[in-house]
């Protein structure tokens, strides 16, 4: 490799619909991110800033793992990246990384692409000496990402979707409190949960720690708010916990989720879908097409 290939994607890879997975090189980066911690891509010169959870790094092969749900206009410009293309911007690692210590029985818990950020945590709270339960979850059984690599961490392992095409149907939410319920009759031989780390859409981590609050199990949310410059200049990613105002970026991305202000921080995600949508609608027209290409 030379200096000109840094940014460049080694690899790319659907792993279920409208999800893929990046394989960039960036030595520096993958020498020193962390478990937590993200980046934040800019895929053309025009193009927005948008923050991607590391999801796993290399630190022999110098690259980063980057896993993207196609959703707007920038995640479709990802989406249609080629191997060999080059990402313009990729700054990292940013955030504060993942409490790691040896808990007891930690539960970690991905909800749709909320799995992959789990993905790193989980091995090296595995590593750390913690018996691991995990549990992911998504809308079916063909949006599920990721389950061979974290059964390899997992000492115990369940599978939940949303309209039973595989494992438990229902919210991780549910099978999160079924095992609680379990642990405390002694009917399961998992046992009470001492830390729960839970990733996922803002509402899967809201319902999990109300399942917590009640048991008084401290749990762990990540927040991918509204990011700008990643920083903690723009205060863009502002966030209430505790009452107190955090910047995602910096004091972040987790959060005790206990302390989370999960309405305020639902109302936020929802200030720009307006303008996201007009974004979408005028790229497609511009290319005379239904589906985004990129052009550098």
């Amino acid at each position: 490799m030379v200096k000109s290939d840094i940014n460049v994607i080694i690899k790319k890879e659907d792993l279920a619909e409208k999800i893929v997975k990046l394989v960039i090189y960036n030595p520096q980066i993958a020498l020193n991110a962390r478990a937590g911690q993200f980046v934040i891509i800019r895929v053309v010169p025009t193009g927005e800033r948008i923050p991607l959870t590391i999801a796993d790094s290399d630190k022999k092969a110098g690259s980063i793992t980057l896993i993207s749900m196609t959703i707007g206009k920038t995640t479709t410009l990802v989406e249609n990246m080629r191997e060999g293309e080059k990402v313009i911007d990729v700054l990292g690692p940013l955030g504060k990384c993942s409490e790691i210590e040896k808990f007891g029985h930690v539960v970690c818990i991905g909800g749709g692409l909320g799995i992959a950020p789990v993905f790193p945590i989980l091995k090296e709270i595995k590593n750390a000496g913690n018996t691991v339960t995990t549990i992911i979850g998504a809308r079916n059984e063909k949006l599920l990402i990721l389950e061979d690599e974290m059964k390899v961490y997992s000492d115990n392992f369940f599978v939940c979707t949303d309209d039973g095409s595989k494992g438990f149907k229902g919210f991780v939410s549910a099978k999160l409190k079924e095992l609680i319920m379990s642990s405390r009759d002694k009917s399961s031989s998992t046992g009470m949960p001492d830390r729960v780390i839970a990733i996922g859409p803002t509402l899967m981590m809201k319902s999990v720690c109300d399942v917590t609050r009640d048991f008084g199990i401290k749990t762990t949310v990540s927040l991918n708010s509204v990011m700008i410059d990643g920083t903690g200049m723009c205060g863009a990613c502002r966030v209430e916990v505790g009452g107190d105002t955090k910047f995602a970026c910096v004091d972040g991305p987790e959060f005790d989720g206990h302390l989370v202000n999960f309405d305020l921080l639902l109302a936020r995600q929802n200030y720009f879908c307006e303008e996201e949508q007009l974004s979408m609608e005028e790229y497609k027209k511009e290319n005379h097409t239904g589906s985004c290409k990129l052009d550098l």
